[in-house]
């Protein structure tokens, strides 16, 4: 069933344009304005430019989703396959199934609202051209690494994507964005390295790059051995972009540095190719090599939920002088463990749970980030301790469609039953309980159990979060009368240096949820509560490519 008949050349056409129409973007983007379209502001000009090109970005992809034949998600829609380098046996080779294409409309959404917010909120840094060219360049890799069927394809997208994170980071970041965006660099290369020894050995044991081709057959060109190197050389470069325990520790330096668009994308979409990359290559590929690792990386996944739900509760303990965005940052980790454990099951359940989650996220995820970086505007800082001291009000008291935002973000993100982040998680867990044949069931249902107890961990840690920032602590501060508490108008700001003083970034009141804040928060809460309550739109897509995807391309 397609919600309108599109031809197979428009679908072809549509794929090749949302995959290039970026990059062609962010070369239009570098070039002088044509006379007429510089406008008054050039720096605006440009902005609109980014709005423009991602918004069309994001159009066609819908109509790429309207136009998709929903009776077949499993079958490979919207294909092209050109010969592209013969020597090598290199294809530009392109096609979605009901496995990428969430995954397509996710990055055509977070990117557009990153572009409207940054039109009106663009971060501190240089030129806004180089600004909307990277995040441009950004979008077209990630968006060729779902759409991508050739090994050799998929690397170079997975690689395009680092140069624009980095010069993100390094360039319109906070504070020590150097060295997070040098972390993250030298994290995420290494890992590549490693991960283009094991494509390149695939492709010389089976003789093609084709992942359709390797996928159908299941593994039987290749020994288990081979299988086992090219899971360990895969799998490593792609733990780290996930990010996996104990490969994570570049995440929270390069979030807490990033700008938030940076942050939005960065958590919204790029931690998902890593994951997308063990059920498009090495589930299919190579499953008896995933065989012998899944008890391995269901065990770090379950340390990663345990690891980061902990890192979240030292940093929102009183105190402790925890930044709001390196605990959502940690959070990540928690929850992108919860997408590997359900992958390390190889059961259609546990696959399809670890997708579900891995959409959740970047929506949750996606919104917080936003959240976060509107408080560090308002409040001039992402100090727990300061957001949570300021005022036994807070944010329910200073700008309450936040404050009610926020909590609606957070109870999300841990898992609250009639949102998105509730099936994921139940899905993943209720795969391990019955794993695949030939892995052991003890250990899987003790993966559960841990894994259900992270869920705990979440919640308590999320909760602080709402009740320290949202509903403020009781100090002796907080206390004292609101004309002792807040300075007046005419008396201007108190001097930050002074005994007793609040900090000088915080105001008696701040300004509550902007228009153009609206517009980039809406679709994603919106999308939260509808995936959240009609979970078979996404599962209806996934299940049956996962169930071919896991019979060797059998449907």
């Amino acid at each position: 069933m397609t919600v309108i008949d599109i031809s197979a050349s428009v679908m072809q056409f549509l794929l090749a344009f949302v995959v290039v129409a970026p990059l062609l973007g962010a070369v239009a983007a570098l070039l002088p304005a044509p006379p007429g379209l510089k406008g008054k502001n050039p720096d605006q000009a440009v902005l609109r430019h980014g709005v423009t090109v991602t918004g069309a970005v994001l159009i066609a992809a819908i109509v790429l989703a309207v136009g998709f034949d929903h009776d077949h998600p499993a079958t490979m829609q919207a294909t092209t396959d050109i010969s592209w380098i013969p020597a090598l046996d290199v294809r530009i080779h392109l096609g979605i199934d009901g496995i990428s294409l969430p995954l397509l409309l996710l990055t055509a959404l977070l990117t557009f609202l990153c572009a409207l917010y940054s039109y009106f909120k663009l971060p501190a840094g240089p030129s806004p051209k180089a600004f909307v060219a990277l995040v441009l360049v950004l979008e077209s890799g990630t968006l060729a690494t779902f759409a991508v069927l050739d090994l050799l394809l998929f690397f170079l997208a997975f690689e395009m994507v680092l140069i624009p994170m980095y010069f993100l980071i390094a360039r319109w970041g906070g504070g020590q964005r150097q060295a997070a965006a040098w972390k993250f660099i030298l994290y995420t290369l290494l890992g590549s390295v490693v991960m283009l020894l094991g494509i390149l050995l695939i492709g010389l044991k089976s003789g093609t790059f084709d992942m359709v081709a390797l996928a159908t057959d299941n593994g039987r060109g290749l020994t288990t051995s081979v299988q086992v190197i090219a899971v360990l050389a895969i799998g490593l470069g792609l733990a780290v972009k996930t990010p996996m325990w104990p490969l994570h520790s570049w995440l929270p330096d390069a979030h807490t540095a990033a700008p938030t668009v940076g942050s939005v994308l960065l958590a919204g979409v790029l931690l998902k190719m890593g994951t997308y990359g063990f059920v498009r290559i090495l589930l299919p590929i190579a499953p008896d090599g995933m065989r012998t690792f899944a008890p391995y990386l269901a065990a770090f996944a379950v340390v990663g939920i345990v690891y980061g739900s902990l890192a979240c509760l030292a940093l929102a303990r009183t105190g402790a002088k925890g930044d709001l965005k390196r605990l959502i940052a940690y959070s990540s980790v928690g929850h992108m463990g919860f997408v590997l454990l359900g992958i390390a099951t190889m059961t259609p359940t546990g696959v399809n749970g670890a997708l579900f989650a891995n959409i959740a996220h970047g929506l949750i995820t996606g919104l917080l980030f936003f959240l976060v970086g509107a408080i560090k505007d308002r409040y001039g800082t992402a100090d727990l301790d300061t957001l949570a001291g300021a005022t036994g009000a807070a944010l329910y008291g200073r700008a309450p469609r936040l404050g009610a935002l926020l909590a609606f973000a957070a109870v999300a993100s841990l898992g609250l039953p009639g949102l998105a982040g509730f099936w994921g998680e139940m899905l993943t867990l209720f795969g391990a309980y019955s794993p695949a044949e030939g892995l052991s069931r003890p250990a899987f249902r003790t993966f559960m159990a841990i894994g259900a107890f992270g869920t705990l961990l979440t919640a308590a840690y999320m909760l602080i979060v709402v009740r320290r920032v949202c509903m403020g602590e009781h100090t002796p501060h907080s206390r004292l009368s609101p004309d002792d508490r807040a300075p007046h108008a005419a008396d201007g700001p108190e001097p930050s240096g002074a005994a007793g003083a609040r900090p000088a970034a915080i105001t008696p009141q701040l300004a509550d949820i902007q228009t153009y804040e609206a517009a980039a928060w809406t679709p994603l809460a919106a999308l939260t509560v509808l995936a959240g309550l009609w979970p078979a739109v996404l599962l209806g897509l996934t299940d049956p490519a996962v169930q071919k995807l896991l019979a060797g391309g059998k449907s």
